[in-house]
């Protein structure tokens, strides 16, 4: 902890599917502490939230009492509390309204931040944990435009007056763990690190696939088959069309002038930047924890903390 920070005043915590990062914020939004665990959801024996979390925030809880606030995928059907959806358009006011609060076994309060949902085409999306990422970037002054947030199942979401107005989920990383371990597309392809050439070759292939997507990918298999790319291209070019198929779509009404916004970190995350870049569209990186800023404006709004 830095001891020349406030004093901490706020607990978040991102609690997703794969992991579980916990923060201890000071009066201003700053990240005193942070604690990362692999204890997301679909990893908690006997699905004992409870005990997790008190072991989690004990060294932060033990002389003080602090409230805490929760968002993620532990919120959802299969987390700790199943918590209803906000509609877009949606801001920090909205969710800190819509803020649900809970008791642990121990008498601990928390607040869980429910998601949130749109609809498309009479077919309903939802999001449980970017919404309070997406705050974070708003509160640190990155504004409206168009957000991509890369993980399995990546969102493209669009800010308006620093609210949530839309947005739309792409299975492109499922997809591509699926192609490459369960389809005939991965006898060809060989482990080892990342190849941009193949990847921006792939993101090519993608852009201009169109409607032709599912033709398309089958010359992930013929293309190292005619040594037209080598094996070890493979796995990245595949990786490369699929996202730049997705890129294509999504970001087909982001201006000339306008920069997307990445949110994430790591190889996925690069992997976007690229991949726009190949599409002729700027980006920008969001700062890390920024989850922690959405926490502390959505508990502030909620009259949490002063």
């Amino acid at each position: 902890m830095n001891s020349a920070a406030s004093d901490p005043v706020l607990i978040g915590m991102d609690w997703g599917t794969s992991s579980l990062r916990a923060f201890l914020i000071g009066s201003d939004g700053e990240v005193l502490d942070v604690i990362s665990t692999s204890q997301g959801i679909m990893h908690v024996e006997d699905r004992d939230f409870d005990s997790v979390f008190h072991d989690l925030i004990q060294p932060w809880t033990a002389t003080r009492s602090l409230p805490v606030i929760a968002s993620g995928m532990i919120t959802s059907r299969n987390g700790w509390l199943e918590t209803p959806y906000v509609n877009v358009p949606s801001g920090p006011d909205d969710l800190a309204s819509a803020l649900v609060p809970f008791e642990t076994s121990k008498g601990v309060q928390l607040c869980f931040v429910t998601g949130m949902t749109t609809e498309h085409n009479g077919a309903p999306d939802v999001m449980r944990g970017e919404e309070t990422q997406i705050v974070g970037a708003s509160a640190a002054g990155l504004g409206d435009g168009v957000y991509v947030m890369p993980g399995t199942h990546n969102k493209w979401i669009t800010v308006t007056g620093d609210r949530i107005d839309d947005y739309m989920t792409y299975m492109t990383g499922e997809l591509f763990g699926t192609l490459k371990s369960h389809t005939i597309l991965g006898t060809l392809m060989e482990d080892g690190p990342f190849n941009e050439v193949g990847f921006r070759l792939g993101v090519q292939a993608g852009l201009t696939s169109g409607d032709n997507l599912l033709h398309e990918l089958f010359h992930v298999r013929t293309m190292p088959l005619f040594g037209k790319i080598s094996e070890d291209m493979s796995a990245d070019y595949l990786s490369g069309m699929l996202i730049g198929a997705e890129v294509k779509y999504a970001a087909r009404e982001v201006d000339a002038d306008q920069q997307v916004t990445i949110v994430g970190r790591g190889d996925l995350a690069d992997r976007y930047e690229i991949a726009l870049a190949v599409a002729g569209i700027s980006s920008r990186r969001a700062p890390d924890n920024i989850v922690a800023r959405g926490h502390f404006l959505i508990a502030k709004s909620a009259g949490l903390i002063s």
